[in-house]
């Protein structure tokens, strides 16, 4: 699942394109179709929740966002996707290498969100977003403040409100309010918020950035048996033995997304009110 851990990963294999000259740069979209990064040196890349933005020289940043369907692939020596691949690819950013030899490419396939902008209007696309845990910025008291603007909502609609905390999908969610004993639809102002950031924190941060580690909430690699509650419908509980319990997501509602929990380690309401 695309989360913030899935794009800060994305960023820093994207980040060998870094100091490069764009040989080949394609935004395939109707919107920028006739854009060429050609020419362009890419500066940097930096991701703010589940957004990656790509700097390019002459004040121009690339934002992407991957939703549920987007990816990038890297090849290091510039290597083409194969040809059925390429009918789905959205950004193309190909760059020179030593001895006139082709460089490093990326390629983001099915990208949903592909937008051209000055660097000098980035606030325009993230400037909504509630502090990243995965950035340098991350501030907890803001993060804090945010959450429990609304004593009344549930700790996974928080959890989830990407301008509360910037960074946490679907999965996290779950898996957080397992990890904490929280019944999903526990009011946030009866949750002790900074413990559920401090754990939040550590544990995305583990999963962007250690090997292996990548979105393993149980420390078990074992296929089946790396999350406690997420995708375990029925299956019984990694802790407890009860079987996990499921609500699916109720369609165009962002506060409503597909909820696991174990009711033994979770206890509380079946379901959200009403």
């Amino acid at each position: 699942m695309p989360e913030g851990d899935s794009v800060y990963v994305a960023a820093r294999k994207l980040d060998v394109l870094v100091g490069r000259t764009v040989t080949r740069g394609e935004l395939r979209v109707p919107a920028h179709a006739t854009a060429d990064l050609s020419d362009h040196t890419v500066l940097g890349l930096d991701t703010h929740g589940k957004h990656l933005l790509t700097r390019f020289s002459d004040g121009l940043t690339l934002h992407t966002h991957m939703l549920m369907t987007g990816s990038w692939t890297v090849s290091r020596q510039g290597k083409w996707l194969p040809r059925d691949m390429m009918l789905d690819v959205r950004v193309l950013l190909r760059t020179a290498g030593p001895g006139g030899r082709d460089g490093p490419a990326a390629y983001g396939v099915t990208m949903p969100i592909v937008e051209l902008i000055r660097t000098a209007d980035e606030h325009t696309v993230i400037g909504y977003l509630g502090p990243d845990p995965l950035r340098a910025d991350w501030d907890p008291d803001e993060a804090v403040r945010r959450m429990t603007a609304e004593p009344d909502r549930a700790v996974s609609a928080v959890l989830l409100d990407q301008r509360c905390v910037a960074g946490f999908g679907n999965l996290w969610v779950n898996e957080l309010c397992f990890l904490r004993g929280l019944n999903p639809w526990t009011p946030i102002g009866d949750v002790d918020v900074p413990a559920l950031l401090r754990l939040g924190r550590k544990a995305i941060h583990h999963s962007a950035t250690v090997p292996g580690a990548y979105q393993v909430t149980t420390g078990n690699t074992r296929r089946g048996e790396q999350h406690w509650v997420a995708g375990r419908k029925a299956k019984p509980c990694l802790r407890c033995g009860t079987p996990i319990r499921v609500v699916d997501e109720v369609p165009n509602d962002p506060e409503r997304r597909r909820t696991w929990w174990c009711p033994h380690c979770q206890p509380g309401p079946d379901g959200p009110p009403g």
